[in-house]
């Protein structure tokens, strides 16, 4: 322990390594010289008795990140948490002390800050600036997947954010969308940079890792996946990496899911090494095209990389025609939308991802107010079609009937059906196409018609809308998804029907 705390923290205070001024033996130049916040500098001063601490935001094997408040400013911190004897016991010093670097580093809005580090007896403490919105993937789940107009401006602020990292020498390996957080304007915060590479101040760490890949499967990069030991060492450290995971986020902004996937890691890399990806219908021609000079197994030859032009160059691709490149930070982020495409046309949702984050806090008495209301006038001005109120004997006649008949019955748990068809299920620009079953309860079933196994269901819940936007297109927003679901007989009109009226008289008490 006494060990630990002496490497560590001497790091941490800005002493017991070569600061940044002094020059590499390894490279025979200066490392790029950052100023530490003052901040960081007089982190001992601090303890965790002057913080209130809240939810828990992310955890990992040796450290979690919690939300915390300041007791003295009020001031809102994402405080990550690391405990010491985990991190001895799974050999993580390093990979703490090359976070607090490169924090200490980057001085961009696009990262996480750094605001100051403490410790006690057996966890140590990184003060970091929140980012309210959270991760990225999550809106990418919600929705589906984002227009082009918003896939091109989050884009366009990670493209900013590698330009930065990179001209100090600085690798991210680990670049996907969990690792992009959103702060309360929308902007990006990359953090996580456990698996970060400081080129100048790191030269042996490829060969500490010669022996296992560094990233995330679906976005890791081929050249780390070579068996040759000597070629993967060279390649490790290389800045093309993260061009490469840049494009599979773009891919998966656009389409809704990461371009290279298998149902195990193996099968997911011999696809990246096979480059064996397709584009599903509707993926704007632009972006296909950015996407295919950056997911290109030679990374000399990824558009970004300094064989290729640099940044220059890819910030020229047409892809990016119109951006601000100067002041997008100060820009308001598009809103997050529903999306998707439908025989060429773009369809959009009326309903923003915040109308739900909201209501899926908490149930206000206002909207419990708006909700009676809405049911009293629907029971008004509608009859019920699907709303069965049989007597006992009548739904046993009914289920025996439905048994008898209906060979979907195995799939809905004893419940009376009450409207059912094929239906094609969106995920992002992919579709599967699978049979709906409304039934009592209420729920809504989704069964794959092929193989005939049940994949799935729909959550009710009082925040829960439906939105027709066409005869064939309807969306069932939900808090944690929007369900983007056509009807190829042209029947959406009457899903929405079904499902509002299983609504109001579900919730009308």
């Amino acid at each position: 322990m006494p060990n630990l705390l002496t490497i560590v923290f001497k790091k941490l205070k800005g002493g017991g390594n070569k600061s940044n001024n002094q020059k590499s033996n390894n490279q025979g130049k200066e490392t790029p010289q950052t100023e530490v916040p003052q901040q960081v500098i007089q982190a001992q001063k601090k303890q965790r008795s002057d913080f209130e601490f809240g939810k828990i935001l992310g955890e990992g094997s040796y450290s979690e990140v919690v939300q915390a408040i300041e007791k003295t400013t009020r001031k809102e911190y994402a405080i990550k948490i690391l405990t010491k004897r985990q991190m001895i016991r799974e050999n993580k010093q390093k990979y703490v002390m090359r976070e607090r670097d490169v924090l200490a580093r980057l001085n961009h809005p696009f990262f996480v800050k750094l605001y100051f580090t403490f410790q006690d007896k057996e966890r140590l403490y990184f003060g970091l600036s929140l980012a309210k919105r959270g991760e990225l993937l999550p809106y990418i789940h919600k929705v589906g997947s984002f227009d082009e107009i918003t896939t091109r401006f989050y884009a366009a602020e990670i493209v900013l954010a590698l330009e930065h990292m990179h001209s100090l020498g600085i690798i991210h390996r680990d670049l996907k969308p969990e690792n992009i957080l959103l702060n309360e304007e929308w902007h990006i915060q990359i953090t996580d940079f456990g698996s970060a590479k400081i080129l100048e101040a790191d030269s042996t760490d490829g060969i500490v890792r010669a022996n296992s890949f560094v990233g995330t499967a679906q976005y890791v990069s081929p050249e780390l996946l070579t068996t040759n030991r000597t070629e993967r060492v060279e390649k490790s450290a290389s800045k093309c990496s993260d061009l490469w995971a840049l494009g599979a986020i773009i891919y998966q902004m656009s389409a809704g899911l990461p371009p290279f996937r298998a149902g195990t890691e193996y099968l997911i890399f011999q696809k990246i090494l096979k480059l064996d990806y397709v584009f599903p219908d509707g993926f704007p021609e632009k972006a296909k095209d950015l996407v295919q000079k950056l997911l290109v197994i030679d990374p000399k030859k990824r558009l970004g990389c300094n064989e290729c032009g640099g940044y220059a160059e890819l910030k020229e691709h047409q892809f990016f025609q119109g951006v601000n490149w100067e002041n997008i930070h100060k820009q308001t982020p598009p809103a997050l939308k529903p999306f998707t495409m439908l025989d060429g046309e773009e369809i959009h949702s009326d309903y923003y991802v915040d109308d739900f984050n909201i209501l899926s806090n908490s149930l206000s008495e206002d909207f419990q107010k708006i909700n009676t209301n809405e049911t009293e006038n629907y029971e008004k001005t509608h009859s019920r079609k699907y709303v069965l109120d049989p007597t006992s004997q009548e739904r046993t006649q009914l289920l025996l009937k439905q048994e008898k008949d209906v060979k979907w019955h195995q799939f809905v748990n004893g419940n009376l059906i009450l409207k059912m068809g094929l239906l094609d299920k969106r995920k992002g620009l992919f579709a599967r196409r699978r049979n709906f079953l409304l039934t009592e309860g209420p729920h809504l079933y989704y069964v794959d018609p092929e193989r005939m196994i049940l994949k799935g269901e729909i959550p009710w819940s009082r925040t829960m809308k439906v939105e027709a936007k066409n005869f064939k297109t309807f969306f069932v927003h939900t808090p944690n998804r929007t369900y983007y679901l056509i009807d190829p007989e042209g029947y959406a009109l009457e899903w929405c029907r079904a499902i509002e009226e299983m609504m109001h008289y579900t919730y009308k008490s």
